[in-house]
């Protein structure tokens, strides 16, 4: 039920663009590196100096015009430059809807094309992440054009579904990225129970690690991760083999703690405008991480619990004034 309200709140027109319009004021400022290449360019040297690996978002989705995806392609080469002149250590991630995948695909394919080939010129890696299943197989089809080209791109496998196993395996020979999964998906296609994501991840975790090009292990669950750290050991798996993820602004104590074990470890950072949608799914996809937000966030006397509270209680009113329109 509380991931479904988040999803909700994500999908919200008006709460979205109010965010754009009135910046991070909502508190969003401890889980959103700045809305320029400047402020987010200063957030990874600080994580780079701690032993922190980073890749990079310029956040934004679901994209219908042709000029907002250009805006996005340019934004992004502009960060690949922006990594290269100040020899920072990260790569790019980046959604195929930002980049016009729901406009026509030939358009999204050429807007990423140029985005790797500037990336690669630098040796600098791209990692295309996976939205709802709606987008799911034109996503692969956009990895699968591309590795025709270049070596530097990899993919998101998501273990809340069904047939994650077999994507996993098709993809082994890539650098992958294993998430539990963020969108609101049809009990046909993903597993609905958290039980059974855990098991599915962990699952697919393993495989990989034995099997896989490179696995990153994008989870804030010290479980998770404990389980992992014996499995690597028991099975020898060396360290260049993978690395941990976590989001930018969570649990930085444990990232901190990681990078200091020795540990490969990278924190998806990300930054710009369109921020509302993303930090929603993030309290979407783990409920609890409202209570890692709340804590580091009143610990700065900042406000961000109250401006989802505040998000809740503007949605909850054009809820009800929409309702009463209808009578």
């Amino acid at each position: 039920m509380l991931k479904d309200f988040f999803i909700s709140l994500s999908q919200n027109q008006f709460l979205n663009n109010a965010a754009k319009k009135y910046g991070l004021k909502m508190g969003a400022q401890n889980v959103v590196a700045g809305t320029n290449i400047d402020e987010v360019m200063k957030s990874i040297k600080e994580l780079n100096a701690q032993g922190i690996s980073c890749t990079v978002d310029n956040l934004g989705e679901f994209v219908f015009k042709e000029r907002e995806a250009t805006e996005a392609k340019e934004q992004i080469l502009k960060v690949i430059e922006a990594i290269h002149e100040h020899k920072v250590d990260a790569h790019i991630s980046l959604k195929p809807t930002q980049l016009g995948l729901d406009i026509d695909y030939s358009f999204c394919l050429n807007n990423l094309r140029e985005i790797v080939d500037r990336a690669n010129n630098y040796g600098i890696f791209v990692n295309i992440d996976m939205e709802d299943t709606s987008h799911l197989q034109p996503s692969f089809d956009v990895l699968d054009d591309l590795s025709r080209e270049y070596d530097n791109v990899g993919t998101v496998i998501q273990a809340y579904l069904l047939q994650a196993d077999q994507y996993l395996e098709k993809y082994k020979n890539y650098r992958l990225r294993i998430v539990k999964g963020a969108y609101k998906e049809p009990i046909e296609c993903a597993y609905q129970n958290k039980r059974d994501i855990d098991a599915n991840f962990i699952k697919l975790i393993e495989w990989h690690l034995l099997n896989g090009k490179f696995t990153s292990i994008a989870t804030h669950d010290h479980m998770i991760i404990n389980h992992v750290k014996d499995f690597v050991k028991r099975n020898n798996i060396p360290n260049e083999q993978y690395e941990f993820q976590m989001l930018y602004g969570f649990r930085k104590e444990l990232q901190l703690k990681l990078a200091s074990e020795g540990y490969n470890f990278c924190t998806y950072v990300p930054f710009g405008n369109d921020w509302y949608g993303y930090f929603m799914r993030r309290l979407a996809e783990r409920p609890q991480n409202l209570n890692l937000v709340a804590k580091q966030v009143f610990n700065k006397r900042t406000n961000t619990v109250i401006g989802v509270a505040a998000g809740a209680f503007l949605l909850g009113r054009l809820t009800k004034n929409a309702n009463k329109n209808r009578k």
